[in-house]
């Protein structure tokens, strides 16, 4: 299609330049396609050439037209509605675009200028919980992302960084070992739940401890206000209420409030400790340091973050329940991505790359790009890059998530040379990625401005947004169930199974499922907050995948019936009468391909490719209704039809495996 749109250019601009002596280079003629309510295939607006030829757009448009018509084979007829000239292409062209398509191997790699060498990192999961349906369109995206890329001739490398370690896993571990009872992943119960469960308990407990200790805190200040006695003057009353008010205020200020009191508690513990100590005071006040300090120690936030630490330090009581409860989360992971046809050919794993993380603040301090405040916490300065200073080691020496990501970004590129890294991270992370392209600027580093944020939105369901810490997320593996459910039951109503054994309808069901899943999720643009639907998503009609699954299977039927009655696709068109509209506008659409997979590699959009195998799929539709395929009586047609349904079939197939959905070959 490129190919013919080229050689239209060039009539194009031949026409222009002996009609009206003027040159208008081959960039400025802009071709699209005809509406479906005129007569053409193709059309050129003229409108912007008026100033140029001295012409009015209709006038243009009649001239080129005329002069196309009597000089160049390409063009058959022409209709010009105010400033459109709507060209219709000759047949002979149609044939040769078709015989052009049909003769390429299968699985051709589409030429591109774009990046040679590409890492796409995608899923990256966290092991304290299963995934759910915000990480089902993080995977399907890199997944189909990755495929896309390869489609171009590009080595594409797709990469799993797993968040596995941090104070998320310590929330389950720290769960886990108080209340777990030695509980182990069941057949009922998978790894990545079992962890899972124990994170929400976490969070249940956490919410609990900080409401009590915030009443506590304020209990304390409500004392000292209303405290009078004879017996004792609280010497340091005024210095108590305003150290215990300034506590309250810290902890609102912060989002997370049990971070915050784990923070600001213990400044509060050391006064009321010093100030118990200080003679004639009021001995309340040693009560009140006693119960602050048993309630700080009890609560589970602080627990979590001294375990973090003695993980840290290598405890290996602490590693072994790490590792153990990543071990089941794993397997469980490995489950869930076979299920949805996700691989990866390379993992990473935080706890492997932390540690050259830090050894890059430790570079970027020696080189002076970053600075150590007073309590020991290191920092970088964007104020410049339009950003702000951000956190890169904890004053206790832990890593935060960038720490870590300076190290992996270093060992990608260690491994791979990357003229290209693409991290599909969901859009609330904007800001962080900025960061992090920044602050790899700031030490650099080559591999910098090879980064590329695939920032996407986020899925909402009709009952809400999720949340994982309440335990209200859409379990991935629950909701791939469903929809296969949903897809089966669609497929029974329609009747569509004769013939098909129990393992194959099966399969059958799941290839829907999933392919319904993933196309409703990828043919949104993935700059776009989207809504999922599950019910609208298995529908076997309108722009769905199971449509377009469907299509693929009456193509396969045909294909048989036609080798049955003996009929081989035509290889010699040379003969062959008038092209019905419908076989043209199919040509056309199966022509687009080589397009539409260099504007999805150029975009990282699945959704074009999407679109397009939707658009195919209906334009074969209308083309199986208009035409008659084995009661045609011309045998050179009869064969057309066929190779013509033998193409679509093996592009719908190139398509749909490009957002990684399989196609039935019965239904």
């Amino acid at each position: 299609m490129q190919q013919l749109e080229q050689t239209l250019k060039a009539a194009l601009g031949a026409a222009i330049q002996t009609v009206f002596g003027t040159e208008v280079p081959a960039a400025q003629l802009t071709l699209q396609p005809t509406r479906k309510e005129f007569a053409g295939q193709l059309t050129l607006v003229t409108f912007p050439f008026t100033k140029t030829l001295g012409k009015g757009p209709e006038q243009i448009g009649q001239a080129v037209g005329e002069w196309l018509v009597a000089n160049s084979p390409l063009v058959s007829g022409y209709n010009v509605v105010k400033g459109f000239l709507n060209l219709e292409i000759a047949d002979a062209e149609w044939v040769k675009l078709f015989t052009s398509l049909y003769q390429q191997p299968a699985g051709a790699p589409v030429t591109t200028e774009g990046p040679r060498n590409v890492v796409v990192e995608y899923s990256s999961p966290n092991t304290n919980k299963p995934l759910h349906l915000g990480h089902l369109r993080n995977n399907f995206l890199g997944y189909s992302v990755a495929e896309i890329l390869k489609a171009t001739g590009a080595t594409v490398t797709k990469a799993n960084l797993v968040n596995d370690r941090g104070i998320h896993i310590c929330k389950s571990m720290l769960a886990y070992q108080e209340i777990g009872k030695k509980e182990r992943p069941s057949s009922e119960v998978k790894g990545d739940h079992l962890v899972g469960q124990y994170y929400v308990l976490f969070e249940s407990v956490n919410k609990y401890q900080i409401l009590h200790a915030r009443e506590l805190v304020a209990s304390i200040l409500q004392f000292f206000v209303e405290y009078k006695s004879l017996k004792y003057d609280i010497i340091a009353k005024e210095f108590i209420k305003q150290l215990v008010k300034d506590t309250l205020d810290n902890v609102d200020k912060e989002e997370k409030k049990d971070v915050a009191f784990a923070k600001f508690l213990p400044r509060l513990i050391r006064e009321l400790r010093r100030l118990s100590k200080v003679k004639n005071e009021t001995p309340l006040i040693r009560y009140f340091y006693k119960e602050l300090d048993r309630t700080y120690r009890n609560l589970w936030i602080v627990k979590a973050q001294w375990m973090l630490r003695r993980w840290e330090k290598g405890d290996k009581l602490t590693w072994n329940l790490w590792e153990q409860m990543n071990g089941w989360v794993y397997e469980g992971f490995d489950v869930t991505y076979r299920t949805i046809g996700v691989d990866f050919d390379k993992y990473y794993y935080e706890s492997g790359t932390y540690l050259l993380g830090k050894e890059r603040v430790e570079e970027g301090l020696q080189k002076g790009v970053f600075f150590k405040k007073e309590d020991g916490s290191v920092w970088v300065d964007l104020k410049e890059e339009g950003l702000d200073e951000k956190l890169l080691l904890r004053a206790d020496g832990t890593s935060v998530y960038i720490t870590q990501d300076l190290g992996t970004a270093e060992l990608k590129y260690q491994d791979f040379g990357y003229d290209l890294s693409v991290y599909v991270i969901a859009d609330e992370q904007n800001y962080h990625m900025q960061v992090l392209r920044a602050v790899l600027q700031k030490l650099g580093k080559p591999y910098a401005d090879a980064i590329y944020h695939l920032s996407y939105g986020m899925v909402d369901l009709p009952s809400g947004k999720m949340k994982s810490r309440e335990g209200t997320v859409v379990d991935a593996d629950e909701l791939v169930r469903e929809v296969v459910e949903a897809a089966k039951a669609a497929t029974l109503e329609k009747g569509k199974t004769e013939g098909l054994s129990d393992d194959e309808l099966a399969q059958l069901y799941h290839m829907l499922g999933l392919g319904a899943l993933k196309y409703y999720l990828l043919k949104v643009d993935p700059k776009k907050r989207m809504l999922f639907n599950p019910e609208e998503s298995v529908k076997l009609e309108g722009d769905t995948g199971p449509f377009v699954q469907y299509s693929h299977a009456r193509i396969a039927a045909i294909l048989r019936k036609a080798a049955e009655m003996g009929i081989n696709p035509a290889t010699d068109l040379s003969i062959l009468p008038e092209l019905p509209a419908a076989a043209r506008e199919l040509v056309q659409e199966l022509g687009r391909y080589a397009g539409v997979v260099q504007e999805a590699a150029r975009t990282f959009s699945p959704a074009v490719v999407a679109q397009y195998a939707y658009e195919v799929a209906r334009a074969y539709n209308r083309f199986y209704t208009d035409i008659k395929i084995f009661t045609e009586p011309n045998e050179t047609s009869r064969s057309f039809y066929v190779a013509l349904s033998a193409l679509t079939g093996r592009t719908i197939k190139a398509s749909l495996g490009l957002l990684g959905i399989q196609v039935p070959e019965r239904m």
